[in-house]
């Protein structure tokens, strides 16, 4: 099963969970069900129980996306997975955080940036003035690579429909891209993540904002000022007061 088309699960014009304008309807395009196969030579996702009440599904459209997932097979990372990691957080959220993919700790917990990297971004997000079950959180795929290597293209093919159809089924008003396989997967722009972040790009009628990863904030402390610096633009893009205001 591919993922379900979304347009049926557009969020009404209104106000958007943690505040800010009023959220516009700009269609949100996924593939249909059934153009996305997946790659030569993997397996198809076998049958499970549905998704309903799971963690990061707490929308009718996420649920079927989730469904739509199932046991996934469609790559190789899935023989070393513990747990696929969906996503977490506000089904209905405005500001949506997009990251790499599961580390050891996210295999084992099942939810994504949990870790030391997640630490640092959950401090991220407080400090824009959201706590983080207000936001929602994914990655570009859901099954840890081997050694926290980087995902690989193949990989990256497999579940970036399902990713897209996450965002389609949450319609959030901005989404954040954290590090280049974000930025660059969701834009289709290979431009190197030092020149894509601090700008703002569109995505399928969502405002993007690319920024570094907290992974990698962690090991150049001295780029954090960068990375407020976008985060700031994005409270402002959602009408977010400055901190200390």
């Amino acid at each position: 099963m591919e993922p379900p088309a979304a347009a049926a699960h557009a969020r009404p014009a209104g106000r958007a969970v943690g505040g800010g304008a009023p959220v516009g309807t700009a269609p949100v395009t996924t593939p249909p069900p059934g153009q996305d196969t997946p790659p030569a030579g993997t397996q198809e996702a076998t049958s499970r129980p549905s998704a309903a009440g799971e963690k990061g599904c707490g929308s009718e459209a996420l649920v079927q996306v989730r469904d739509a997932l199932g046991d996934c097979r469609r790559c190789k990372l899935a023989g070393g997975r513990t747990t696929l990691v969906f996503g977490v957080g506000n089904p209905h959220a405005e500001l949506v955080f997009v990251g790499e993919g599961p580390g050891a700790d996210e295999d084992r917990e099942g939810e994504p940036f949990v870790g030391k990297a997640g630490q640092l971004l959950t401090k991220m997000i407080q400090a824009m003035g959201y706590q983080r079950e207000q936001v929602y959180i994914a990655n570009v795929v859901k099954c840890r690579p081997p050694g926290n290597r980087n995902p690989e293209p193949d990989e990256i093919e497999a579940c970036e429909p399902f990713l897209r159809a996450q965002l389609a089924a949450i319609r959030p008003r901005v989404v954040v891209a954290l590090g280049k396989f974000a930025a660059q997967t969701l834009l289709r722009d290979t431009t190197p993540i030092t020149r894509l972040r601090g700008g703002w790009r569109e995505y399928e009628g969502i405002r993007l904002m690319p920024t570094f990863h907290p992974a990698y904030l962690l090991r150049s402390p001295e780029e954090k000022k960068k990375a407020w610096e976008d985060l700031q633009l994005v409270m402002k893009e959602l009408g977010r007061p400055p901190p200390g205001r």
